[in-house]
């Protein structure tokens, strides 16, 4: 299997190939349409492109991505799964039904062929007993096609889009929540390359704590944070919270960062020091420099 472009490589792409420079509605339209390659008409809704460009061809998206699925049931069952859940490969296998012998199975299937990458805690659990690990979908359109598209096949060959409509409305307003999670990631990462640089970035989770940002640096330094997506601000509630998740897992923490969608109360931006760094979505901006055509990515598929 040849490498997957990163998700970064792919949010980049996806923003030069479509002259997008609204932040937030690049990461809106790149949830849904990321990593295909696709032209995007952004002057266009959202509601419009997904009826124009996914639903009307459907039946040709359907082939060509059952074409490597080989249309199995269970790698469906898995994928619908963790588009909606909370990645652990345990919890997935759970909600599809299926037996952890054919769902790891299944798993080594969709790794293989590309629809997934393993995500592992990056410091190992307090606990003794197994963690599940996670999944992250190598393109967020896959992401978005097995949680609105896939499990409603049979109106959308019908021609009727109720379910698909209703299933995206419940969705929409925290499905990007995702992708700014990973894209955080990617800035912690670039902002401490002139520091001491990371060496491995990602989650910590174990049977009772998740922590969204955990990284370790080249001299061994933690640096560990939290994503929060909602409309109120984050406070010293937030910090708070995620020191003693650290505490509970024994993770002693040399620096912690907080990334907030909605910015950052009076009394948190009064403890920002070097011990604390605040990002917000300004900051994500800055993984958008210097975009140029060296960022576009061969479309290897179908253009819809």
């Amino acid at each position: 299997m040849s490498k997957q472009p990163t998700l970064l490589q792919q949010f980049r792409s996806f923003c030069f190939q479509n002259g997008i420079s609204d932040l937030e509605q690049a990461i809106e339209y790149f949830a849904v349409f990321g990593g295909m390659g696709w032209d995007v008409n952004i002057s266009k809704s959202l509601d419009y492109l997904i009826e124009k460009k996914v639903l009307k061809n459907y039946k040709y998206i359907h082939a060509d991505i059952t074409t490597t699925t080989k249309s199995n049931n269970v790698h469906h069952l898995i994928l619908s799964a963790l588009s909606t859940g909370d990645r652990r490969e345990h919890s997935a296998f759970k909600k599809a039904n299926v037996g952890r012998n054919v769902g790891e199975n299944s798993i080594d299937f969709l790794v293989d062929n590309g629809f997934l990458t393993v995500d592992k805690s990056i410091e190992k659990p307090v606990d003794d007993e197994e963690i599940s690990e996670k999944l992250l979908f190598s393109q967020p359109f896959i992401r978005f096609w097995f949680s609105c598209i896939s499990p409603y096949y049979k109106g959308i060959k019908a021609g009727e889009y109720k379910e698909v409509k209703e299933k995206w409305t419940h969705l929409q307003s925290g499905f990007s929540d995702h992708i700014l999670h990973q894209l955080s990631l990617e800035l912690v990462k670039n902002s401490f390359q002139d520091d001491d640089e990371i060496e491995k970035i990602g989650s910590y989770w174990d049977k009772s704590v998740d922590i969204d940002i955990l990284a370790k640096t080249k001299s061994g330094k933690l640096i560990a944070g939290l994503c929060k997506f909602s409309k109120s601000k984050a406070g010293k509630n937030d910090f708070a919270k995620l020191k003693e998740e650290c505490k509970k897992s024994e993770l002693d923490i040399d620096t912690f960062v907080i990334f907030s969608k909605n910015k950052f109360s009076n009394e948190l931006k009064k403890e920002k020091s070097e011990k604390l760094k605040l990002y917000s979505l300004r900051n994500i901006k800055t993984l958008l420099e210097d975009l140029s055509e060296k960022d576009l990515l061969i479309c290897k598929g179908k253009r819809y």
